[in-house]
């Protein structure tokens, strides 16, 4: 059995006897550039810079002598742009406030700030004002909210739309070769198309435009679904109108060769609890999710994928119904979700893409023995009957030590 049709199992629940891997193949379930550079060094392979290919939170590229050594069975088109609107192409060194050396996009342009910090630019123009800020300390960027002073009367929800649109026959084409070539090595392949997030809190201040228009302060947005939901329900109608023309040139493209795709990022969990009840999921994200996942169901063989960080059990239920085959990163902290509870209630219907260890706590701060023990008992719950890809619960962070990932793909192995 290849590695592709490996992952066939777990997302048509079933249980094969080994497990279906994923790091690096989205921008949920990746491994910053620096814990990348150490792991390299900690397996004994060649060094090189590493290429960022996301570079909202620094994510390096997985070369595949890394997945090797990783156990990594899927691989993932993650897109032609970046979070800030510039092309992968062109990449040129750069060093980052850690002092590391890698490899970025030839518009990934920076300038520093007055607090020792690192300014990030739309598209690689100076000309504007920066969308990105990454902090002195820090090892990734944030957004930086460009947000107009709001006149009531002249709001048009139109101007949250500059950044959808029908895809560029160029692109396409980039898109269909990129995919195409993907799918042939052995890895089971998810596709990251974009356009489908349906307020996606990251994608909301638009740090890929030069000047954003409408609503994009993220406090603003989330007041918006209460006392604007004409306005949300514009954009999301719109926004899923252009999606869906969007998949059938997608699909007649690349076809089956993708086994899932990444739909939605919008976080519903904090901590503690959700963003929204389950009555105003249904009002307004439902009706537009189930016209996306509805289309691909009926149109493909994809699976789809949601993701959600936090506390968002009393939503599962609600998921479900949008039409999501896939949750992740399956948060296992968060208030309401035990991994046992998960399993037994939603493992029929959802497949859990992640939930293999946490990387608030254990990951980073637990010992070696702690993480073999945190993900033995995952995989023992999760994979029971199919229906778990293996992953961290989100990215794996910079300064992760990396005993403890090697403790981590030890167990993984034992599984697979």
């Amino acid at each position: 059995m290849t590695d592709r049709e490996l992952l066939n199992e777990p997302l048509n629940h079933r249980e094969s006897g080994r497990l279906s891997i994923d790091f690096g193949a989205t921008a949920v379930s990746g491994i910053h550039v620096l814990c990348i550079e150490r792991l390299r060094e900690f397996y004994g392979l060649e060094k090189k810079p590493v290429k960022v290919i996301e570079p909202y939170q620094m994510l390096g590229l997985i070369e595949d002598d890394l997945k090797d050594a990783l156990g990594v069975t899927v691989q993932g088109f993650t897109g032609l742009y970046s979070m800030f609107g510039f092309r992968f192409e062109d990449w040129k060194g750069y060093r980052t406030l850690w002092g590391q050396e890698v490899l970025v996009p030839g518009d990934f342009v920076t300038t520093p700030d007055s607090d020792g910090g690192e300014l990030i630019y739309p598209k690689g123009d100076k000309d504007v004002n920066p969308s990105g800020k990454m902090p002195r300390s820090g090892y990734f960027f944030d957004s930086i909210i460009r947000q107009s002073e709001i006149d009531e009367d002249q709001l048009n929800p139109e101007d949250n739309m500059e950044e959808f649109g029908l895809i560029a026959d160029d692109d396409l084409k980039s898109i269909q070769e990129q995919v195409l070539e993907l799918a042939q090595g052995d890895r089971g392949l998810i596709a990251s198309f974009g356009g489908t997030g349906l307020g996606d809190i990251a994608l909301v201040p638009a740090p890929m435009l030069r000047n954003p228009r409408g609503i994009r302060d993220i406090t603003e947005w989330y007041i918006s679904t209460v006392t604007r939901p004409d306005y949300v329900h514009y954009i999301f109608q719109r926004q899923t109108e252009i999606a869906i023309e969007n998949l059938k040139k997608l699909y007649a493209a690349v076809g089956d060769s993708v086994q899932a795709a990444f739909i939605c990022g919008t976080d519903f969990g904090t901590q503690n609890s959700q963003f929204c009840s389950s009555e105003a999921f249904d009002d307004l994200y439902l009706p537009y999710y189930q016209k996306i996942n509805g289309w691909i169901h009926d149109n493909t063989s994809w699976k789809t994928f949601k993701h959600s960080c936090g506390a968002v059990e009393p939503l599962l239920d609600n998921i479900i119904r949008a039409g999501f085959d896939i949750i992740n990163p399956v948060q296992c902290s968060a208030t309401g979700m035990d991994p046992e509870h998960l399993k037994r209630t939603y493992g029929k219907d959802l497949v859990f893409w992640g939930g293999g260890v946490d990387t608030q706590k254990t990951l980073p701060f637990g010992t070696p023995d702690e993480v073999r023990d945190e993900v033995r008992s995952r995989c023992e719950i999760f994979s029971k009957d199919g229906g778990f890809v293996f992953n961290a619960i989100h990215n794996v962070q910079a300064d992760t030590p990396v005993e403890n990932v090697a403790a981590m793909i030890e167990v993984i192995k034992e599984f697979s």
